[in-house]
């Protein structure tokens, strides 16, 4: 098993500090500082570079305060040649059926390069603005039929499906995806667990320290081997990896800079209203305290104050973060889903920091390992004459 390394898209705005970032919401209609819009000229520099530096694919979020992940990945594909995208989307919104032919036009005008992030929602407010209004474990309850009726049209012969959320009759794909999108999931609840052991390809967890995700990895492989299933793994993290320890916190602390007790205050609050329990564990790393926000060597909390998701960060020097990364990887952990602020700088902290790390100590695959450490360019010396 190697290391397998993906990226973040930032459709909804990116920036320098944890505050104004997104392009959509709370910030319409005042100036926000720094923010950098979503257009499709600087995603396609973003995606090129995660190209470039050797990522695997790159992560598109969903919700109303981001472009639509399908079709801003589509067009992103035109600007680049082997990335592939794992594009989140929300069960219950659209039809199954639907979404799998979705899926299928995707791989054929993409040949190849689209994964499937499926997030059942951990926000009632969120959903009902989608017309949405099932509670939360009836939304798991719904994504796993959602799932079932995927998996089945796309065998390529009429599909017969009746349940408590959907009745399909004949559902069909005439032209089944090839191939068929490796599927990520996520979800800290009870009411998740048996949805990933019969329907991840990969269960995607939030950086929590490597005892804890051990228990999750232990938790959902043991309800996988119930159903006869084996089940990859991912972590979500944030990174800030410079060529000093020293460089890379005092970085992180910056980003609280403009951070006060009352910004702190309101954005717990309203993270504290979540149903997620994904969430909840999140906002249990550090207690809205910025005491001690370093709940693991060089796992820092501080996004999580103010960010709901994944609100932990690796921090460090570019071997220190490979250490942390080698961690999470004895445990288990195959999918690293990486982000930083902002997107563009810190893919190439992190490409030219840590993955060459990575490479040297032979956790990346050989293709992986061969185009990163084979990209640069010989040193050209210029000769008078």
């Amino acid at each position: 098993m190697t290391v397998r390394l993906h990226w973040f898209l930032p459709t909804g705005g990116d920036g320098r500090t944890l505050l104004d970032r997104h392009a959509y919401g709370s910030n319409i209609g005042r100036e926000t500082r720094g923010l950098r819009t979503p257009d499709i000229e600087y995603l396609a520099q973003i995606a090129k570079a995660a190209e470039q530096l050797g990522f695997e694919a790159v992560l598109t979020p969903t919700g109303t305060w981001c472009e639509d992940a399908w079709l801003t990945t589509v067009a992103l594909a035109q600007h680049t040649e082997r990335l592939k995208f794992l594009v989140a989307f929300r069960p219950g919104l659209l039809s199954p059926t639907l979404a799998a032919q979705m899926a299928a036009t995707y791989q054929r005008l993409t040949r190849g390069r689209l994964l499937l992030n499926v997030v059942t929602g951990g926000d009632s407010a969120e959903q009902r603005r989608f017309g949405d209004h099932l509670d939360h474990d009836r939304r798991y309850e719904r994504t796993g039929e959602f799932l079932s009726v995927v998996r089945g049209v796309w065998q390529g012969e009429p599909y017969d499906f009746h349940g408590a959320h959907y009745d399909v009759d004949g559902g069909l794909t005439s032209l089944p995806p090839d191939p068929v999108p490796e599927i990520f999931f996520g979800g800290s609840s009870q009411a998740a667990g048996p949805v990933a052991a019969r329907h991840a390809d990969v269960y995607l967890t939030w950086g929590e320290p490597p005892a804890q995700v051990k228990e999750k990895i232990d938790w959902i492989r043991s309800l996988a081997e119930r159903e006869g299933r084996t089940v990859r793994f991912g972590i979500r993290l944030h990174t800030i990896s410079r060529d000093s320890s020293a460089d890379a916190w005092s970085t992180a602390n910056r980003l609280l800079d403009d951070l006060d007790s009352d910004t702190i205050a309101a954005a717990q609050a309203a993270l504290g209203r979540s149903e997620s329990v994904g969430q909840r564990r999140m906002l249990e790393l550090h207690g809205g305290s910025r005491d001690q926000l370093e709940i693991y060597p060089n796992l820092w909390a501080g996004v999580g104050l103010v960010r709901g998701g994944a609100g932990t960060a690796l921090v460090g020097s570019h071997a220190e973060v490979a250490d942390r990364i080698e961690e999470y990887h004895t445990l288990g952990v195959e999918h690293f889903v990486l982000s930083g602020y902002p997107h563009l700088e810190e893919a190439y902290w992190f490409g030219e920091g840590v993955i060459p790390e990575l490479a040297a100590r032979g956790l990346l695959s050989p293709d992986t390992a061969s185009r990163v450490t084979g990209r640069r360019a010989p040193l050209l010396v210029a000769r008078g004459r």
